[in-house]
């Protein structure tokens, strides 16, 4: 360890080191169980006698804020504790005004002993050894000496994604038109750097996903949210002016619906008259239980308005980052540009064992499996549901994805209050009225089924029942 130290305070050497190193412990710079360099190597870097630096430790040894171990060196030690935090300078500088008026995330649902909550999905399916072996295939020395990406991402992984996205999504790209993001959170970002001004309008599912609420808000842009019914979003309610409209169409977020063909023609024609963007999102329709999906949007695209954006963190594991959109040509050049300016190339590693995964089949395997278990774990709780909540829940078709939604039959009761009521049993559930914008919200529960267990399903819907029927 390194430790930066200025002989500019009263006293002789020996005092200041001393007072340094007390003030590093008191900060928590100098955390419990730290080793601090030996006496001989710190005296040589501050240019003093070894002498001096060891009349420091032997003082702070002395007064029980370092423990010395024979053979091992001299540490802080384990019982101390920081004085105060260590924290950054409070200042006066203010962010630009729309950071205090962003609309509030979402909380994430806490562990708790039966987890229904929405999210990503079960890690605990994601083949480590494999992607251990593939990450260190990875990485080689050549790595070094290869030149760095233009801002597309990993070469190889481009082509194996548009070719995935050509075969099970019928997304029609070549490698060279996918620009890979860290998540689908980075392409959306990349997408309203290049498409929106402050001012602009950007038209919303509601309910939705929050998370692009408040990304495109952060741009400047006026958010309207655009009600979804059983077809999708309802195109004649989308403002005239919307410069962009991001869209769920394959699995809904959160309701489930999927988009009919007949309203997704009517809005790639409503974007083609008003000059906007479409920004697609094909979020977690990887895992399908039902039916056969329909094509996305970007595979009816004729006059280049869509931008189609996914990523593998509902598929493998969110840690992993990788995301990707595949826009009109027209706009490639801008999006690369604006990916450059805020990360300069992705994880190379983490790209190269992707791509690896991609082209030994492995992930249509996972994919696969996964679906095998998740369609299990959705079976027993949509049972459940019928045989303890019946007469309260309302399930909404769905037949994808990791979550099923459902409306309160009661809509007097706050859905809010009844995740609260189910937390207390040990229940984790989402609420669906945060998850509005502008419209009227609709109580309901979106109960997901990553984590949940067939055999563990019933006892989490019925203690839900129980939180349902309290007063």
């Amino acid at each position: 360890m390194d430790l930066l130290l200025r002989f500019d305070g009263p006293g002789d050497r020996a005092t200041q080191i001393y007072q340094h190193l007390l003030e590093g412990i008191a900060s928590g710079r100098l955390p419990a169980g730290e080793r601090l360099p030996p006496t001989r190597a710190f005296a040589s870097e501050l240019g003093v006698a070894r002498g001096t630096v060891a009349t420091a430790y032997d003082r702070l040894v002395a007064e029980g804020y370092l423990e010395s171990r024979v053979g091992a060196g001299t540490f802080v030690s384990a019982d101390v504790r920081p004085a105060r935090p260590r924290t950054a300078p409070g200042g006066d500088v203010r962010p630009r005004p729309i950071w205090q008026s962003l609309p509030a995330p979402v909380p994430d649902s806490p562990p708790l002993e039966l987890d229904l909550s929405v999210g990503g999905p079960d890690t605990a399916l994601f083949p480590l050894p494999v992607w251990r072996r593939l990450v260190s295939a990875t990485l080689r020395p050549s790595l070094q000496a290869e030149p760095a990406y233009d801002g597309k991402g990993h070469p190889g992984l481009q082509a194996q994604i548009a070719r995935h996205l050509g075969v099970s999504r019928s997304v029609v790209a070549s490698g060279d038109d996918v620009l890979l993001t860290n998540g689908a959170q980075q392409g959306l970002d990349v997408v309203a750097r290049v498409m929106l001004s402050p001012g602009d309008v950007a038209a919303v599912e509601d309910p939705g996903y929050t998370a692009a609420v408040r990304l495109f808000a952060s741009h400047g842009a006026k958010v309207a949210g655009v009600p979804v019914d059983d077809e999708g979003i309802v195109v004649d309610a989308i403002p005239r002016g919307a410069r962009l409209v991001y869209v769920t169409p394959s699995h809904q977020f959160p309701t489930g619906a999927v988009m009919s063909l007949r309203r997704r023609t009517a809005l790639l024609e409503w974007a083609a008259r008003h000059d906007a963007v479409i920004v697609e999102d094909d979020y977690d329709s990887e895992f399908r239980f039902d039916g056969r999906p329909l094509a996305p949007l970007q595979s009816f695209d004729r006059d280049g308005r869509v931008v189609y954006v996914g990523s593998f963190s509902k598929v493998l594991m969110p840690m992993l980052r990788i995301g990707y959109l595949v826009a009109p040509q027209s706009l490639q050049p801008a999006l690369r540009e604006a990916k450059l300016l805020t990360d300069w190339q992705g994880d190379a590693v983490t790209q190269g064992a992707m791509e690896r995964f991609m082209s030994e089949g492995l992930l249509a395997a996972h994919t696969r499996k996964a679906t095998k278990i998740y369609g299990e774990r959705r079976e027993a709780l949509l049972t459940a549901v019928e045989r303890y909540a019946a007469g309260t829940l309302e399930v909404l078709p769905s037949v994808a994805g990791l979550h099923v939604c459902t409306r309160l039959v009661d809509q007097s009761r706050s859905d809010v209050e009844v995740v609260a009521a189910a937390a207390r049993r040990g229940v984790g559930v989402e609420p669906l009225s945060p998850r509005y914008v502008q419209q009227e919200p609709v109580q309901g529960l979106a109960l997901g089924f990553r984590h949940i267990t067939t055999r563990r399903a019933p006892e989490a819907v019925r203690r839900l029942s129980e939180a349902l029927s309290a007063g």
